[in-house]
């Protein structure tokens, strides 16, 4: 078997099960316990996954959290289009959440006109959502500096009261063993909040927050629905066949 050949089993093998053991991938490729062991290692040296006692576990980094100014410099293009889908979403009448976020802000302009309430917390997209004459009910709490997220207990406290048609999250990371994940612990506990008190939750995300594992766990990828694109194969085979994926186009 050609050296891409095993190096492409070993890379199938850690997309679907994040570990494999070396007398596996003897018996699979019918190769030899040191051609094994050199080709764990050429891959290790690449950064594609960590070697372990008998086998090799796949290798992901925790991820930082850009400043709000900076999020919204990113992938604008994708972002809008990401936004316009979810927008579509939205019916008249409905009560949404729109989470703190710089896909979820993109959704406002394409919100216009309908005869919606949207509670949020974050305070660029209370501003926004005013000024384009969508009525709006910014939560209150701490003000997260970095992304002008409303956050902690005061923030919590009145989001339990409240109840969502849908619910639109923002995301750093999307894995399909460690979840929704996230680098801050209170935006986590709120979005937590919205998904619970949500009739349909729905993650919005470009493809850059694939294969990503931020600080903090919100929930499974089975709990809400993703709106993105290009969504990775190894991510809907580990959905629940309730769980939608509205994929833009």
């Amino acid at each position: 078997m050609l050296t891409e050949e095993r190096h492409k089993i070993i890379l199938d093998t850690l997309a679907k099960d994040n570990i494999v053991k070396l007398q596996d991938l003897v018996d699979e490729t019918g190769s030899s316990e040191s051609t094994i062991r050199r080709d764990l290692s050429t891959l290790e040296e690449a950064g594609f996954l960590i070697r372990v006692h008998g086998g090799a576990k796949r290798n992901y980094s925790v991820s930082a959290e850009d400043r709000m100014e900076d999020k919204t410099s990113k992938n604008i293009q994708d972002k809008q289009r990401i936004a316009e889908k979810a927008a579509q979403l939205v019916s008249d009448q409905d009560i949404i959440f729109l989470d703190a976020g710089s896909t979820t802000y993109e959704m406002i302009p394409f919100l216009k006109g309908k005869s919606i309430l949207v509670v949020t917390n974050g305070v660029p997209h209370a501003s926004l959502l005013s000024d384009l004459q969508l009525e709006t009910i910014l939560i209150g709490g701490k003000i997260k500096m970095e992304t002008k997220a409303v956050i902690g207990p005061v923030s919590q406290m009145q989001m339990r009261n409240y109840r969502f048609s849908k619910a639109f999250l923002g995301i750093n990371g999307i894995d399909k063993q460690y979840g929704f994940t996230t680098p801050d612990t209170e935006e986590a506990a709120i979005k937590r909040i919205a998904i619970e008190n949500a009739a349909q939750s729905y993650v919005v995300a470009d493809a850059s927050k694939f294969k990503q594992v931020s600080f903090v766990k919100v929930c499974d990828i089975e709990d809400c629905g993703i709106i993105s694109y290009n969504v990775p194969s190894e991510i809907k085979r580990n959905l629940k066949d309730s769980t939608t994926i509205w994929e833009a186009e």
